[in-house]
């Protein structure tokens, strides 16, 4: 063997017709860490070769070599010295002397890069296979939620359905207009929500004798409301019998305390104003507690209010309501409203509108300000997201 092939840059060899080695290069012998070719000379190529490679080359290179004389990358695996595999591609062919040349490339770079490929191909199926999973249980995921908004939507639908009848309810608790020779009582109600805290009414105790309360329950919504139209059927019967303005206020107070007296968390309050108008003696009794102040406006237009006497209802134990008495002179109106009214207009805005409607009729003063109060553009109305209520009285 001439020294270009004894250290050509690939293994070369040459075999007998039946497979023996005779003729083995220097850098063949290199790779496989064999000093010398002189144990390896005579013996058959499977000294070579791993048991896989040697079931290979039986099965194919074989075959092929006497068919085709030639056969062209051929993977096969040659052990060394010390049985370490080593990947090779073989080139042989068949020559007229009936000897096969053989040349052998090593291929551990490729071998190292076909792995990583089927292990990147086997990354790309493991993270398909759990994004799949991950799109069946998102889609899972889709349809509980689909389902639960279903549910919302029927339980919105059901709940929307309660409020509206539960404001209706409410609405229809509240006390009609009352209209006669003697005196005018005209409101105005406006919940913030389906329910409102806001809750009043006026009645005829005697035939000279009228009872109104307004009052307005901390908060909006169901809880307040549930409040109010309990507030509602005590004072009803309360005033409807006649009782003292100080023992109704006492007993709307003590309800208070009754109904959150171990629950803190669910404690509300409560402000009122209640008249007791005589016509016959030309009095106004009133206990305010804690409500925005009554005006009290004169056909002469002079007007003083009624302002707080009390603490709100349900704030402080054993609290003593007591009332105050004023005279008032035919013509003599009355505003009461809730924080929801004033806190819409400017200072002293509500005194102007009643002062201004002086000499109109009262249900034009009532749509003086009501129209001041809905129209958002006006420059009395700041905000609209409270519950509001006034009552105008005329005597």
């Amino acid at each position: 063997m001439n020294e270009l092939i004894e250290n050509a840059p690939c293994g070369f060899i040459t075999l007998s017709s039946d497979g023996k080695i005779l003729t083995i290069n220097k850098t063949l012998l290199n790779l496989l860490h064999y000093e010398t070719s002189e144990h390896l000379i005579g013996q058959h190529f499977n000294v070579l070769l791993s048991p896989s490679s040697q079931i290979f080359c039986q099965l194919y290179l074989v075959p092929l070599i006497k068919v085709k004389h030639a056969v062209e990358e051929m993977f096969l695996t040659l052990l060394t010295v010390m049985k370490e595999e080593i990947p090779i591609l073989l080139n042989a062919s068949f020559q007229d002397n009936n000897q096969i040349i053989g040349v052998i490339f090593p291929v551990r770079n490729r071998s190292a890069l076909e792995d990583a490929l089927i292990n990147a191909r086997k990354m790309t199926e493991d993270a398909y296979l759990e994004k799949e999973q991950a799109l069946l249980k998102l889609e899972i995921k889709q349809q509980d939620l689909l389902q639960a908004n279903q549910i919302n939507t029927k339980i919105m639908r059901e709940t929307e359905r309660d409020l509206q009848i539960a404001k209706k309810i409410q609405e229809t608790a509240l006390t009609k207009d009352i209209v006669n020779d003697n005196i005018q009582i005209l409101s105005y109600y406006h919940a913030s929500k389906s329910l409102s805290g806001d809750i009043f009414g006026f009645y005829q105790i005697t035939p000279q004798k009228y009872g109104i309360i307004l009052l307005d329950v901390m908060g909006h919504g169901v809880s307040s409301a549930l409040i109010t139209m309990s507030l509602q059927s005590m004072f009803q019967k309360l005033i409807s019998r006649g009782v003292a303005p100080d023992m109704v206020l006492k007993e709307l107070d003590q309800f208070l305390h009754n109904l959150f007296q171990n629950n803190e968390d669910a404690w509300h309050y409560c402000t009122a104003i209640y008249l007791n108008i005589d016509l016959s003696e030309q009095t106004i009794e009133y206990i305010n507690a804690g409500h925005p102040p009554a005006i009290v406006q004169g056909k002469n237009g002079a007007q003083h209010e009624l302002s707080t006497t009390n603490p709100p209802l349900g704030t402080f134990d054993n609290i003593q309501f007591k009332s105050r008495t004023l005279h008032y002179k035919p013509g003599t109106r009355i505003l009461l409203y809730t924080d929801g009214v004033s806190e819409a207009f400017e200072l002293n805005t509500l005194n102007h509108l009643l002062n201004d409607t002086s000499s109109s009729p009262l249900a034009k003063t009532k749509e003086t300000i009501q129209h001041a109060l809905e129209n958002k553009e006006n420059i009395y109305s700041k905000y609209n997201h409270d519950d509001q209520c006034f009552i105008l009285v005329e005597l």
